[in-house]
């Protein structure tokens, strides 16, 4: 039975039931409690039904509690068994779990947490018993020079480690019994207001401070521990420092010491400050650095600013400033101007004549050795022979004129200048300057005709006015466009005006044309004289003998073109006419005594030709391919000999008529052959030789053709074997085997005739001759005697085989229907 003062407990004590049952629970406890143990600390909310297991404390990581914590198994409270010290653990998290014997957990685990309340149980203590510090002359009143430090063992961020600092007493009081004050929460040491002005006057001894910490904040009660400072007054070493003058480029270690600080004071560290920003450092113990090479032309000073600061970055004093100042060397070479557009001098410019001023400029100090440029010309060089040069450079202006050197038009200069500094000393820096130069043109050049003499040209005195007699071409030196211009005009030989000139304003070519007509009895010949001068006006000497050309034409007289007896000409003929037959005579119808040369054109099938010099036109060869009712035309020419730009021509047209009828012929009949396929490599001799010995007779060769049915033409091929015979062979790789009738044309003096050769084509066997049937063989049957005797034989069984057992099937059944008394006994033995 629980007693009624537990109960009464369990209704005082606080509780945070959790609405579930992982939801952590907190209590606190005071520590240095000074009670009865256990201490009941929280009601746990363990389930009714815990008979069944046994509640199990641990430590929040599962592992058994340790401490004094255990848990009353009838009440189910958290107790603490002894005093519990804040400083030693602040907190413990606890786990309570209902498990069996077996360890199976019933319920939990349910974190408790139990924090200790702190109480001032702690005595605040200083660092150290004595303070130590130096404090220098120059020192602004309320910048720490000094932080006590102090420690409480209670609770941080509690009034019981609320810490306050004072002063209790200063030793000496002279000059003033408040030389010094004391930042209560912070525990920083400064100068007063009064201090700051009677620090001058101080004792060279040392002052002795007598200093209290106290805990509990504001509040009178409270633990309070003491402790002496000694504090030390030394003379002021803060001074100015004097500019600093630095080489740029300077080739030592880095970082390079510069100059050195000191404040006198302790606690002291060192902050540099760079306007601008530069490589500059100071070190703990006042040292200044600088850290890479200067560049004077990037930065030629820097205004530096050392700063006395104590450990809160506060200025004891006002900060140190100097210069550094950084001091030429010669690493700088002269720049050249920026190129800019061409410079354009007329060609004639007089010696002189300013072209340009080059300005180098030199980043090193103005004023010095180090920026001193002087200019020298390298090219381009005086021609060998040359007297002079065609530009000039005066070496310290930098001034670019016109030399002595004539000047060509059209040239594009570039003169390279070299710029020296250090007044052009040999170790001077140098760079390469350029400038371009464009030589422009003036009209300083007469035009010229290329030839002065052309011809003689000769003009029939028939040709029509406007006829092209020649055309001249002239040529300017100049460059520029508008002063090539020219113009043209005839000077001389040609009063009667038959002449004239045609040409393009921005051309160098002009044309001389016939204006009237020319006549040979009148003028036999003429010499024109044509001029060109300048559009523009010239500069410089006259135009010289080569503006003016010479133009000779020669008038010829017109002869008459010579005439043929008749416009056109026919001839009618028959096929079968042999080569060399003469068809008719060409005439010249002229009543001037002149020489033809005759000749025919468009002869596309050289069926005829014609005698050169008395127009006989004759068969060539024989008429093969013309067909009864065809005409062939071609075009008689008759040249003067003397003359043959002189001539005559006329159409011959030549009828075509049928052959007159030749005697049949019989030829020897040419026996079947057999050709086999694939093709082989042999054939068929063709025979053309005639049975009528009249025409056999005659030794021209016969000529053998393929008939004109494509399908024959495809399959076969025909050769000639000799003057009588031809050579007939398979042109397809495969040809259907059967007989075939291959029609083949002969031709002979004049005499065609087609013959039909018989070919029988079979299959090749293997040793390339044609496969023969085989017949069959007396006294062997057939294929369909032989099939039919087997199938009459099968039949016959099939038959015999239905009899014998529709036979059995009777005599069984006839057994079944005997009564079983009537069945034989067998007989014992």
């Amino acid at each position: 039975m629980v007693p009624a003062w537990l109960w009464l407990l369990c209704l005082s004590v606080p509780q945070a039931f959790p609405e579930a049952q992982d939801a952590e629970l907190s209590v606190e406890v005071p520590e240095n409690y000074r009670g009865n143990f256990p201490l009941y600390l929280l009601k746990l909310p363990l389930p009714h039904e815990k008979a069944e297991g046994q509640i199990v404390l641990s430590g929040d990581t599962g592992m058994a509690a340790e401490g004094p914590f255990a848990v009353d198994p009838d009440s189910g409270f958290l107790v603490v068994t002894s005093a519990l010290d804040r400083e030693e653990q602040a907190e413990y998290k606890l786990q309570v779990t209902l498990e069996t014997g077996d360890g199976y957990v019933l319920w939990g685990p349910q974190l408790v947490i139990v924090h200790v309340k702190d109480e001032n149980d702690h005595v605040p203590q200083f660092s150290q018993a004595i303070f130590t510090a130096q404090l220098s002359q120059g020192t602004r009143p309320g910048i720490p020079f000094l932080f006590l430090e102090a420690s409480d063992g209670d609770a941080p961020g509690t009034a019981n480690s609320d810490l306050r600092f004072h002063i209790l007493s200063q030793s000496p009081a002279q000059p003033s019994s408040d030389m010094f004050q004391l930042e209560p929460r912070l525990g920083a040491l400064a100068l007063s207001l009064e201090g700051s002005t009677s620090l001058d006057h101080a004792l060279e001894g040392p002052y002795q401070l007598l200093v209290q910490v106290k805990d509990m904040g504001d509040h009178a009660s409270g633990h309070q521990a003491t402790a002496t400072i000694e504090v030390s007054i030394v003379q002021n070493t803060w001074v100015p420092l004097e500019p600093i003058h630095l080489a740029e480029n300077l080739k030592v270690p880095y970082p390079h010491p510069i100059a050195q600080v000191h404040w006198s004071g302790g606690n002291v560290h060192y902050h540099l400050e760079s306007q601008p920003p530069g490589p500059f450092d100071v070190d703990a113990e006042g040292k200044l650095y600088v850290t890479m090479e200067l560049d004077r032309e990037a930065q030629a000073e820097y205004l530096l600013q050392v700063r006395a600061q104590n450990s809160h970055d506060e200025d004891y004093t006002e900060p140190l400033e100097f210069h550094v100042v950084v001091m030429d060397e010669n690493d700088n070479a002269p720049v050249c101007p920026p190129s800019g557009p061409l410079i354009s001098i007329p060609e004639l410019s007089p010696p002189g004549t300013e072209v340009t001023q080059l300005l180098a400029e030199d980043a090193d100090a103005p004023g010095s050795p180090n920026s001193h440029i002087v200019y020298q010309l390298l090219s381009p060089q005086p021609k060998e022979g040359a007297e002079g040069r065609a530009f000039e450079l005066d070496p310290t202006s930098g001034s670019v004129t016109v030399g002595t050197a004539p000047l060509q038009a059209g040239q594009d200069i570039l003169l390279q200048v070299l710029a020296i500094d250090l007044a052009g000393a040999e170790e001077g820096l140098r760079s390469m300057c350029e400038v371009a130069i464009m030589i422009t043109d003036v009209n300083n050049h007469a035009p010229e005709f290329t030839t002065s003499q052309i011809g003689p040209v000769s003009l029939p005195e028939d040709v029509e006015p406007g006829t092209l007699v020649a055309t001249l071409m002239a040529t300017d030196a100049d460059l520029e466009p508008a002063f090539r211009l020219m113009e043209f005009a005839i000077e001389g030989g040609d009063k009667e005006g038959i002449f004239a000139l045609d040409w393009e304003p921005d051309s160098g070519h002009v044309q001389l044309r016939l204006h009237k007509n020319l006549s040979y009895e009148a003028v036999p010949h003429h010499k024109v004289v044509v001029v060109v001068r300048n559009v523009e006006e010239l500069v410089g000497p006259g135009p010289g003998p080569e503006a003016t050309a010479t133009v000779t034409v020669l008038v010829e007289r017109v002869m008459p073109p010579p005439k043929l007896d008749q416009e056109s000409y026919e001839a009618s003929i028959p096929i079968s006419t042999p080569a060399g037959s003469l068809l008719l005579t060409i005439q010249a119808l002229d009543p001037m005594n002149r020489t033809l040369r005759f000749s025919l054109v468009n002869d596309s099938e050289g069926w005829l030709c014609i005698e050169e010099d008395s127009g006989k036109v004759r068969t060539a060869q024989s008429l093969q391919g013309a067909q009864p009712g065809d005409t062939y035309t071609v075009l008689v020419e008759a040249q003067d000999t003397d003359e043959p730009r002189l001539s005559a021509s006329a159409t011959l047209v030549v009828h075509f008529l049928k052959a007159p009828p030749a005697p049949a012929l019989t030829l020897a009949p040419m026996p079947a052959r057999y050709l086999c396929t694939p093709r082989q490599d042999y054939g068929v001799v063709v025979s053309g030789l005639s049975e009528d010995p009249d025409l056999a007779s005659v030794p021209s060769p016969y000529s053998f053709a393929l008939g004109p049915n494509p399908t024959v033409q495809r399959d076969w091929r025909l050769q000639p074997l000799n003057g009588s015979h031809a050579y007939l062979t398979l042109a397809l790789h495969w040809v259907e085997p059967g007989e075939h009738e291959v029609p083949v044309v002969v031709s002979h003096n004049a005499q065609t005739w087609q013959l039909l050769v018989q070919v029988i084509v079979c299959r090749c066997n293997v040793e390339g001759e044609c496969m023969r049937k085989v017949g069959r063989m007396k006294g062997m049957p057939t294929k369909l005697v032989a099939m039919g005797t087997l199938l009459g034989t099968l039949a016959a069984i099939g038959f015999f085989l239905i009899l014998i057992f529709t036979h059995l099937a009777l005599a069984r059944k006839k057994d079944l229907d005997q009564p079983a008394d009537s069945m034989p006994l067998k007989v014992a033995v």
